[in-house]
């Protein structure tokens, strides 16, 4: 495994129905939803949201690398998801992790930064 990018966007906190609504600003971008009221942006520069309580801010706190979906199932000890485009979150080789699975292809492993150098570590002690 090559070792993971930092991934950029904006990420919001809000009301669930704001987030459905959201204006997201920027080339490509894909809408992680983390949870109902919590969302990433990956590749937004900006996003428009009416909800005034809202927490938006530019994150910086991901890494992610693109494998096989395949490759990413090896360390789990749940199925990904078999349709397609999807968003899973879960253990994957013993670290807090998201998985983008888009329509075709590779599938991005996203972790927190701080778990980047230990995901790299047991995906590599496991080949």
């Amino acid at each position: 495994m090559r070792a993971p990018d930092r991934l950029g966007g904006m990420r919001v906190v809000a009301a669930p129905d704001a987030i459905d609504r959201a204006i997201w600003v920027g080339h490509d971008v894909t809408v992680l939803r983390f949870a109902p009221d919590d969302a990433f942006g990956l590749g937004a520069r900006g996003v428009e949201i009416d909800d005034e309580h809202a927490i938006v801010e530019a994150e910086v706190g991901f890494v992610g690398t693109w494998l096989a979906p395949a490759e990413i199932e090896r360390h789990t000890e749940w199925q990904l998801p078999t349709e397609r485009p999807a968003f899973a979150q879960g253990s994957i080789a013993g670290v807090p992790s998201k998985v983008w699975l888009p329509d075709d292809g590779e599938a991005l492993l996203i972790t927190a930064a701080a778990y980047a150098e230990e995901m790299a570590g047991r995906l590599r002690a496991s080949r």
